[in-house]
């Protein structure tokens, strides 16, 4: 059993740190989200995505301007929610990332979940990531396939 470092109450990530706004607000306990510039709940998972972003944006050249939290789609006539999608200049979804706290693993029922996603966004690229593991495949839809990607793609790779 590995030992689990905490801060703020929260599990120290497989991701670089960068400094958290986080703060008491009616008793909750909230973090700032500079994609939808507004304290939300502090979760698990939102520990994750929080992370992530930045990780994206500071690590591999992600523009704050094409990138969405909680991004609405419509999906057998059901309203679903993507964790976070990375557009191109022109507004083309490019990537869906799918988070999960870092206690969930991540399984094959994820990754099913992602590809329904991408049944509506059609995108490149689907990455998961718990906080701790972080998967990313690169898919190629003349030949129905996908390939998993050693790392993260940097901006400059997924925009194209």
């Amino acid at each position: 059993m590995r030992k689990v470092k905490k801060k703020n109450g929260m599990e120290q990530l497989n991701l670089p740190t960068y400094n958290a706004n986080i703060k008491k607000i009616g008793g909750a306990t909230k973090i700032f989200d500079v994609l939808r510039r507004k304290f939300v709940t502090l979760t698990p998972e939102e520990w994750v995505r929080q992370h992530f972003v930045h990780y994206l944006l500071e690590h591999k050249g992600y523009s704050p301007t094409l990138m969405a939290n909680e991004v609405s789609l419509t999906l057998n006539g059901m309203q679903r929610r993507c964790d976070s999608v990375v557009y191109d200049q022109h507004l083309k979804p490019r990537m869906i990332v799918e988070y999960k706290a870092p206690s969930v693993e991540i399984t094959q029922k994820v990754f099913n979940q992602i590809c329904r996603y991408n049944m509506v966004l059609q995108v490149d690229y689907l990455v998961v990531s718990n906080g701790l593991k972080h998967y990313c495949c690169r898919l190629d839809k003349e030949k129905g396939q996908y390939a998993f990607v050693e790392d993260i793609p940097p901006y400059d790779d997924v925009k194209y």
